[in-house]
């Protein structure tokens, strides 16, 4: 295994937190457990428990908005606290583990050779010692998680007793000899409901014998055991047998190893998308061959920075198929999952979703683009229930089956967040201008939004401009005012910037939407030269929360630039300096440092990367948690950093590059591989201290602007031809 691409620990994995990870986007398997216990987790996107909310709708609020706007343009900074349907705070349905697939070992009389790894650039996660061998992954070209053991002796069964499991959890076990080999099944059905769920498991077992031992199975004397496993969600119960088929019917009727053709069969593609981009800080060989748990204790090493890089590309791109990445990504060990699990729309499914466009993994901006098409007619029916307008409205949380808005309650008024569409779609957008190419989807999608706004401003101030009101700045609130308000600064700049896409989409619609945006108000420059979270005179700012969203203009979008808007980026700047960090929360960190890599402060950057470095917030998986110490199990950190270190090195729009703008100093030297930019070229950088050199491989001929810290200077580019771009200083 390449350490730049993998990594390592000489001890078993104790908790469920610390198990190594494979998944296909769709199934995921979470490896844990010592040598005579092991415990594989199975996973599935789809596993949410019912809770109310599989029925939960939208509030009918429509009729009561134009009373609440009256009451907030009057001054009263309270009004939206009424503005609910008294109903209680609904979490949508929490994400579960499926349950553990269990391999019971003899105990040898001494242990010895122990080593479990994860390969990134193939998915397979394994265990080995005293000469025995198991190892697994989740197939991308099968859907199927495949897992393979060299122990002779074994006892195997499936256990749904994981932490926190339900009281009343309905389970029953299988287990049957059939043509294709050993079935073990469990059905499990969640309280009070017609829902359950079954995992289907077939042991195909070579040189040995099987023997039922309900509700698991007894191998004996085997050269290797294969497990073949699937995870079905229903409300009718499935024909365990023809699972059974279509799992054998997986393995070759010839005499080659089934493991390794299933391998290749996934590897093909998983290994393509992983190594699109890499990253290589010429970090000391002696630190890279060190066990991730002993980088971790290096939090100043290059070489951790490397394997971070890799392994969050690795965990992003496993995470994503049928959905993009939950708040766990797609793993978890417990059935009390923090924050239900969700895809939280505010914040965290953008942070780990950020490289994707600009790292090469269109896997990634498929998963998020696939979850959204899926739920627009959700949106719409939220924009037209809590706001009476046509169009569409994204709500706060999803649990991938709903769109639609009923998470909300007076501290957190989500349903009067107006920015989601636009932010969810941004990385669409991002996308469709790598490859030079409108998606029809998003077309579709983001006209649904610019014929919200469209309903939904009306409301003008002294001067004539629009108002947005009500308006909420996820999830904070005015110092002196309550937290549904009037112009939060995110919103502005998610209508402005939602209306001239839509109109880059709609050439036919381009004028009307264009001067809808041209009517917005400005952003506000508080009394302390920060930029306003709310521009709205009167609304005083909160500085310590972790959530930066007056600062979506910097990024993601390119609203305030230092080369376009100087005034506003030092006034984004300043606010910046201004934001606490209130929990520690490392989204809070990271959503930091995006933003000040845009504002080309590698010195805040490297700070706020240390936060998170030096705060213990990665598990030995190399997975993260949302707070420092490793406390609670949360993808935010591993997925958003491949994100910082890629705006620190690159940058781009449509029309400019910006290199090496806030590198710490931290990384003096590196070479940064496959990078995707806005305006079609790929791009392939090194620098050291004293030069740099980049490569780009245009897709189509265009003139950009050049941005390093010499300057500006224009480059025409040519489709099919390298441009090399060599910096004495940068």
């Amino acid at each position: 295994m390449n350490l730049l691409h993998g990594t390592w620990e000489p001890e078993p994995a104790a908790r469920w937190e610390d198990g190594f990870l494979s998944g296909n986007g769709h199934h995921g398997a979470l490896q844990f457990g010592d040598p005579t216990d092991e415990r594989v987790v199975v996973t599935h996107h789809t596993l949410v428990r019912p809770n109310g909310a599989e029925h939960a709708r939208p509030p009918r609020l429509a009729a009561e908005l134009p009373a609440l706007q009256d009451s907030l343009l009057a001054g009263d900074l309270h009004a939206a606290e009424s503005f609910t349907d008294r109903r209680e705070l609904q979490w949508v349905q929490p994400f579960h583990p499926a349950f553990a697939i269990r391999l019971r070992r003899t105990a040898p009389a001494e242990c010895s050779g122990y080593r479990r790894s994860v390969d990134f650039t193939t998915g397979v996660a394994q265990a080995e010692h005293d000469g025995r061998l198991s190892r697994l992954f989740v197939s991308r070209a099968d859907d199927v998680i495949v897992h393979q053991a060299t122990t002779p002796d074994l006892d195997i069964f499936l256990d749904h007793r994981l932490p926190n499991v339900p009281h009343g959890l309905a389970v029953g076990h299988g287990a049957v000899l059939t043509p294709e080999g050993a079935l073990l099944t469990l059905r499990a059905r969640y309280p009070g409901s017609d829902r359950a769920y079954t995992g289907v498991t077939l042991v195909v077992v070579t040189g040995g014998r099987t023997t039922l031992t309900p509700p698991g199975l007894r191998v004996t004397g085997a050269d290797s055991v294969l497990l073949l496993t699937r995870v079905l969600r229903h409300t009718d119960e499935p024909d365990a047998l023809a699972e059974a088929r279509a799992l054998g019917e997986l393995l070759p009727a010839d005499q080659q190893d089934p493991y390794d053709g299933l391998l290749a069969r996934h590897a093909e593609s998983h290994r393509s998308a992983y190594a699109r981009v890499t990253l290589d800080l010429a970090a000391d060989p002696a630190e890279r061959a060190l066990p991730g748990s002993a980088l971790l204790e290096r939090p100043d090493s290059p070489a951790l920075l490397e394997r971070l890089f890799a392994a969050g590309r690795y965990h992003l791109l496993s995470s994503s198929g049928l959905f993009p990445p939950r708040l766990t990504g797609l793993w978890t060990g417990d059935w009390d999952t923090a924050w239900s699990g969700a895809f939280t729309n505010d914040a965290n499914v953008n942070l780990q979703t950020a490289s994707a466009a600009y790292a090469a993994l269109p896997e990634v901006t498929e998963a998020l683009a696939s979850l959204i098409h899926r739920q627009l007619p959700d949106w719409q029916d939220n924009a037209r229930e809590i706001f009476g307008t046509r169009g569409a409205v994204a709500p706060p949380h999803s649990d991938g089956e709903s769109g639609l808005t009923y998470h909300f309650n007076r501290e957190y008024p989500l349903h009067l967040w107006t920015a989601g569409a636009d932010w969810l779609l941004k990385p669409l957008v991002d996308h469709d201008e790598t490859r030079g190419e409108q998606d029809p989807r998003t077309a579709r999608a983001l006209a649904e939004v610019a014929l919200f706004y469209e309903d939904f401003l009306t409301r003008t101030d002294a001067d004539g401009l629009l108002v947005v009101v009500p308006s909420y700045s996820p999830e904070n609130r005015p110092a002196n005012a309550s937290w549904g308000a009037v112009n939060a600064a995110m919103d502005l700049s998610a209508a402005r910037h939602a209306l001239l896409t839509a109109a880059a989409y709609h050439p036919e619609k381009a004028q009307a939407w264009r001067a809808l945006a041209d009517r917005l108000p400005p952003h506000r420059v508080n009394v302390d030269g920060a930029l306003a979270e709310w521009a709205w005179p009167g609304l005083d700012d909160t500085y310590d929360h972790r959530h930066l969203s007056h600062l979506y203009g910097v990024w993601p979008l390119d609203e305030i630039t230092p080369y376009d808007t100087p005034d506003l980026a030092a006034a984004a700047h300043r606010a910046l300096e201004l934001r606490g960090s209130e929990n520690d929360s490392a989204h809070g960190h990271l959503h930091h440092a995006l933003v000040a890599a845009r504002l080309r402060d590698g010195e805040r950057v490297a700070h706020a990367l240390g936060q998170v470095l030096k705060g213990d917030f990665f598990h030995t998986s190399l997975m993260s948690a949302h707070y420092p110490n490793r406390h609670v199990y949360n993808a935010d950190a591993a997925h958003t950093l491949p994100a910082v270190l890629v705006e620190m090195l690159v940058q781009s729009t449509p029309d400019r590059l910006v290199l090496l703008p806030a590198v710490p100093t931290t990384c003096p030297r590196g070479e940064l591989r496959g990078i995707r930019t806005r305006f079609g070229a790929a791009l392939d950088i090194t620098w050291s201290p004293t030069e740099a050199t980049a490569v780009l491989r245009p897709t189509r001929s265009h003139r950009v602007e050049l941005r390093t810290s010499s300057g500006a200077e224009p480059l025409e580019l040519v489709a099919g031809e390298d441009h090399v771009l060599r910096l004495e200083a940068w």
